[in-house]
Parts: structure tokens; sequence; C-alpha cells
């Protein structure tokens, strides 16, 4: 009560003696979640799903009915039938650009997984500075295609190249790389030998997966280390190795950036440097061949799966199970 008779209630956190305290605070408390763990998951992956549906494989069925006509944008499709893969059979281009695209598969794939697995190997030790030898294998990866490409200008180039010039250090001639059928075609290995940096570093998870307990039990045996890598490690993480081959196999397949920016048409872009994906794009948005693309297309998806199906089969005799049950 106040002086004059008046009263006043006291404001909600507020004492009589007229100090303001904080209310209490309500605890907040999230609900929880109705579904199950497996069901999270699925609700986390339906955007990629989604995605992969709507821009990857409807696509790719709406290019098969396609691939059966001569389409060209300006007029309607006509059903041609089996007329585009009677062309494939006697294309010339056709199969230069499919002899590129397994030459690249069958040498630079498995030279980019071992040399992964081998700087895994080399740099899984936790030593001081590690990370800065880490940190070099991965950084071509993320060099952008243009300035990689410039890069490799510059290293190829037949008369000031540092490549040609170590060789003639030792009496090697050095080749014409971007202008031979054959140079043309080691000259993409090599330049794409090095973006090897997410192969690095799923490799090296890997190996730190590899159970602790078989590894002793190997050096208590008396195994070398040499024998432990090729009888406990390898075939431990041939899982991981079988999804990374499949992967860069897959990747390889679409990794004609870089080739496309150095070869000319004039020159290799025609030899060794000309790829499958290089033909299809050609023959699509130059020559506006749809029909004739989409066919081509399709033979580049069965030769995906035709790959990713022999690497599964030569693998499948590594794996083993650290569980103790077959």
């Amino acid at each position: 009560m106040l002086s004059g008779g008046s009263r006043v209630s006291l404001a909600s956190g507020e004492t009589k003696t007229g100090i303001a305290v904080a209310a209490p605070r309500r605890k907040l408390v999230w609900p929880r979640p109705r579904l199950s763990y497996t069901g999270q998951l699925v609700l986390m992956l339906l955007p990629f799903v989604a995605g992969l549906l709507l821009l990857g494989i409807g696509p790719a069925l709406a290019g098969l009915p396609l691939a059966l006509t001569h389409y060209n944008l300006l007029r309607p499709p006509v059903f041609a039938g089996l007329a585009n893969i009677q062309e494939m059979l006697g294309d010339q281009v056709f199969r230069r650009a499919l002899f590129n695209t397994l030459f690249y598969i069958v040498v630079a794939v498995p030279l980019r997984l071992a040399g992964a697995l081998l700087l895994a190997v080399l740099l899984a030790a936790s030593v001081r500075g590690v990370v800065v030898f880490r940190g070099a294998v991965y950084l071509p990866t993320v060099i952008p295609d243009v300035a990689w490409a410039l890069v490799w200008l510059w290293v190829l180039n037949p008369f000031h190249g540092p490549l040609n010039q170590m060789l003639g250090l030792f009496g090697l001639p050095g080749p014409l790389w971007l202008t031979g059928e054959w140079s043309s075609r080691v000259a993409i290995v090599l330049m794409l030998f090095w973006q090897l940096g997410e192969g690095f570093i799923i490799c090296l998870a890997a190996l730190a997966g590899v159970p602790r307990a078989l590894l002793d039990q190997a050096a208590v045996d008396g195994s070398t280390a040499k024998q432990t890598f090729w009888r406990i490690t390898l075939p431990v993480i041939a899982p991981v190795l079988l999804v990374l081959l499949a992967r860069d196999t897959a990747a390889s397949l679409k990794a004609t950036a870089v080739p496309g920016l150095i070869f000319e048409p004039s020159t290799g872009m025609r030899e060794g440097g000309f790829f499958l994906p290089n033909y299809i794009y050609e023959t699509a948005f130059e020559y506006l061949r749809f029909g004739y693309a989409s066919a081509m297309t399709w033979a580049l998806y069965g030769l995906t799966a035709l790959a990713i199906w022999v690497q599964f089969r030569m693998v499948q005799r590594w794996s083993v199970s650290v569980d103790g049950d077959d």
C-alpha cells in the first residue's frame, strides 16, 4: 500500500520490497521423433533419391525409346527401329572413341586405385608432419578442370615442357604428347592419374577400420608386414576397394572435361583424346542427331555396367568376414 491510500498490485516477477526478479524460464523440451531409426534414414535419403529419379534415372529411361528413332528437335521423332545400332557397328569414329574409353578404364582406373592405396599405406601412420603430405596428395583433386588443363598444357609441351626436358636428361627422346594417337592416350592417363585425392581419403579411412586385434594376432603368429597386408589388411578392405573401383569407373567414363579442353579436333581430339562422351555430345548438340546420340548413350550405360560387373567378379574372392561368420 502506498501513501494516500492508493493500492497497486505487484507485477509478475516483482517482490514486495520492489526488487524485480527474473521470471522462471520454461525448459524447452524437443518432441521425440516418432519415426524409427530406419525411417529417419529413409527420410534423409528422400531428397537424394528424388533428385536421382528426376534428373538421372528418368531422363535415362526417356532416352531409351528415343534411341529407336531419328530425331533432330526440329521435327517429331521418326521410328527407325535398329537403324541407329546398325550405324554404330559400322561407325569408325564410334569405334575409335569406344577404344579410347576402354583403354582409359583398363589402364587409368587400376593405376589410380593402386596409387591411392599405396599412398594411404605410406601415410597412414600418425607421425609429425604427415598432414602436410596428405594435403599435398589431396590438392590436385580440388583444382578446377580449366586450371588443371592449362598446367598440363605446359607440362606436356614438346619443346619447353618439363616432362620432355626431364626425359632429355636421361637421353630419352621426348614424344609429341598432344599430336600422336598413342602418346595422346598416355598423356590422358598421366593427366588424370594425379587426381586421386578422394580415393586416397577413402583408403585411409578403410585402413583405420581394420580391427587391431587381427593385426596383433598376426604379429604374435610371426607374420611379416607383407604377409599381414596381403592376407589380412587387403581382404578386410576389399569391399571398400570394390566400391571405390566401381565409383572411379563410372566417374572415369565422364572424365572428358580435361581432354576436351586440351586436344583440338585437328590433332589428338580425333585420335587418342576423343572419348565416347565427347562423341555423344558432338552428335547431339552439334549435328542435332539426338536419336543416334541416345543409342550411343545406352551403349555407354551397358559398358559401365559390364565393367562394374567384371570388377565385382574379380574382387569377390578377396572379401572376408572379420566376425568369424561365413
